[in-house]
């Protein structure tokens, strides 16, 4: 599981030739450093004179992050898992029809989970930006640079779970569905840079006026 690796053993299995770890895996863990970074930002607002206004809004905060951050994980192992389905179904036989058929109605179902996990984690994603977002207004001064941080590697995560979903979305012979999740994807997308790139650009404000 990509939650138990090392960093050192998780770069050493995405730099290989090997399938997974891939960019799912990859993006699920950007949106886990990117909710860490947020749940850091929280514990340095928590217990500070300054913030006992956002006291119980910062401990709010770090319960959703954390569960955010079991997710993301969670997710980067999923992806994995479905993916080795999904690869098997490829090498399905297809000489006669009925082999055809078998092997089509087998890939859809598996194009359709592995198109379903990077979706779930652009979703997550949206939810990390909306706590971010006030973070960034909110959370420590002092971590407020941690706050831009943490939404670049959300933002990457969005970004690089739309490309599993499109990957897929390309292949599935439903495309009436296909086009469903499509635009699903592409709207989270465009709602996720325009939050991400608002925050993002706050704190560089923020941080030019101090």
């Amino acid at each position: 599981m990509i939650q138990d690796y090392s960093i050192h053993t998780f770069l050493e299995q995405l730099s290989s030739k090997s399938p997974t770890p891939g960019g799912g895996g990859a993006a699920g863990l950007g949106g886990a450093i990117g909710a860490s970074l947020g749940e850091m930002v929280v514990n340095l607002t928590l217990g500070k004179k300054r913030y006992a206004h956002v006291e119980e809004d910062m401990q709010s905060f770090l319960e959703k992050l954390e569960v955010l951050k079991s997710e993301f994980l969670r997710l980067a192992d999923e992806d994995e898992v479905v993916f080795a389905p999904l690869a098997a179904a490829y090498g399905l036989p297809a000489g006669t029809d009925e082999e055809k058929k078998h092997k089509d109605e087998v890939l859809e179902t598996h194009l359709l989970a592995a198109t379903l996990v990077p979706l779930t984690v652009m979703e997550r994603a949206l939810e990390a930006l909306d706590i971010m977002e006030v973070l960034a207004e909110k959370g420590s001064r002092l971590a407020v640079s941690d706050v831009g941080v943490g939404v670049q590697f959300i933002r990457s995560a969005l970004l690089g779970a739309k490309m599993n979903v499109s990957i897929n979305t390309k292949s599935m012979k439903q495309r009436e569905k296909a086009g469903q999740l499509q635009a699903r994807a592409d709207q989270l997308a465009e709602d996720g840079i325009r939050k991400a790139d608002t925050i993002y650009a706050g704190v560089e404000t923020a941080l030019k006026a101090e």
